[in-house]
């Protein structure tokens, strides 16, 4: 990954003001905090849900609500796509567990680029980018792979310092904070290990 990608917070050369950004948002506590950064900055902001790895359905349902939620009390304009294909995220994963982050993140980015490019956005981007536990190399690798086929660009930030914030505010607004990244195997990884050691 070039050094140029390797961003904090929000890059100074970049002009958001007015700018249409949409953030795809893979929960509300990871939100939080490139929501603020993006309205301070001026951004025309509109947030997009589509998440069909999460599992069991019930915790996908959690996070949908939450996102919702937060939403309402931050006033953020939202696209849901309220598609639970638990199916072809396996089907796309099996025999690959091993790079199925990068098809998960590749699967949520592709359905955001597509509607970035319908919407006539500036940019696209994602949540994921808040979170210490993802790849961070790979989303901007996919970002920006995306971006050149679609033709919106990809705003790749390294807002993972804000990760404390985010848990804060969504302490606050009383959002349900999950307690593992949403796939199944991420689920595994969390609960099962602990059993074993038993």
């Amino acid at each position: 990954m070039p050094d140029h990608y390797l961003k904090s917070a929000l890059s100074p050369m970049i002009d958001l003001s007015s700018k249409k950004v949409l953030l795809h948002i893979c929960c509300a506590p990871c939100a939080a905090y490139p929501f603020k950064l993006l309205t301070e900055a001026g951004a025309d902001l509109l947030g997009f849900w589509y998440n069909p790895n999460i599992h069991p359905y019930l915790e996908y349902k959690k996070r949908l609500d939450s996102v919702k939620l937060f939403s309402e009390k931050k006033g953020l304009r939202m696209i849901y796509r309220d598609d639970y294909d638990l199916v072809g995220f396996l089907r796309g994963v099996v025999y690959r567990e091993a790079d199925r982050c990068k098809f998960c993140y590749a699967m949520r980015l592709t359905e955001a680029a597509k509607v970035a490019k319908k919407g006539k956005f500036d940019y696209f981007t994602t949540t994921l980018l808040q979170s210490n536990h993802q790849e961070f190399e790979a989303l901007g690798y996919i970002g920006k792979q995306l971006a050149s086929e679609y033709g919106v660009p990809f705003l790749f930030e390294d807002w993972r310092e804000g990760w404390k914030e985010g848990l804060q505010v969504s302490k606050e607004l009383g959002l349900y904070r999950q307690q593992y990244c949403g796939c199944i195997y991420s689920e595994m990884d969390r609960y099962y290990k602990g059993e074993r050691a038993k």
